[in-house]
């Protein structure tokens, strides 16, 4: 079946459960195509026609959708010949995400800190938080991370307020949030707990990290108790999709053949 016949046996996308413009979400849905090869480098993909009628648009949104992949250089249309796939989107899997707490220490090599805000807030974020006590007040600080004037990870930071005097300012735009606490003399982290989803970037995180509306994203959410069982911090960040990987490393105990 070539590709000019494939979008009448495609099902149908359901594009009424968002409140994302369709062609955005067809954006995303296209340059999904692109990536993993449904539509190969070099070969044409359907007709304006042949996907307004797979995915039950105007011909109006389809060409809105299109333009974004030929923005990203992803697509390349002639006249008369119609339009084929000129690159695949780049995927750059160097930012790992540690799940051990000497990784999470690690600062990224080449990486940059931008700090965009900086406040005082008397309570934390209503989330998912271990067993522990939270402290009088915090300091709240976004940061968003680059390299190579490429952003890649935009983080929310909670610091215990009563912590904050003994952390020099040049180092919230230096160090990870973890050793930002943990350099400090007499205080013991006795807990670190870490959880990743998977999402789609929203209005203002597309924004700040220069993806497309609805591009993959994943959450990371760090919270380290101190020794009294204080949340003595807590990070929210949101990486890009084509740039994180996670790696999860178990050692095996192997067992001695018998002679």
């Amino acid at each position: 079946m070539d590709a000019m016949n494939q979008a009448a046996a495609k099902p149908r996308p359901d594009l009424s459960q968002s409140a994302v413009a369709r062609y955005l979400q067809l954006g995303t849905l296209f340059r999904r195509r692109v990536e993993t090869g449904e539509w190969p480098v070099g070969e044409q993909i359907p007709t304006v026609d042949d996907l307004a009628q797979e995915c039950g648009v105007a011909k109006l949104t389809i060409r809105q959708a299109l333009g974004l992949l030929e923005q990203d250089g992803l697509i390349e249309r002639f006249r008369a010949k119609g339009t084929f796939v000129k690159a695949k989107p780049a995927r750059e899997l160097w930012c790992e995400v540690h799940t051990d707490l000497s990784g999470m220490l690690m600062a990224r090599k080449g990486a940059s800190i931008e700090v965009l805000s900086e406040r005082r807030q008397s309570a934390l974020p209503a989330l998912d938080l271990p067993a522990g006590t939270a402290a009088p007040s915090y300091r709240a600080l976004r940061r968003r991370h680059s390299r190579e004037g490429k952003a890649f990870l935009v983080a929310d930071l909670y610091v215990d307020e009563r912590l904050t005097p003994s952390i020099p300012k040049a180092a919230y735009a230096s160090k990870t949030a973890l050793r930002l606490i943990t350099d400090i003399p007499g205080v013991t982290i006795a807990n670190v707990r870490q959880t990743l989803t998977i999402g789609m970037a929203d209005i203002e995180t597309a924004s700040l990290l220069n993806v497309p509306l609805n591009a993959p994203v994943a959450y990371v959410q760090r919270v380290a108790l101190d020794g009294d069982g204080v949340v003595a911090l807590l990070t929210t960040g949101i990486y890009r999709g084509d740039m994180v990987r996670l790696e999860m490393q178990t050692n095996v105990a192997s067992k001695a053949e018998p002679v």
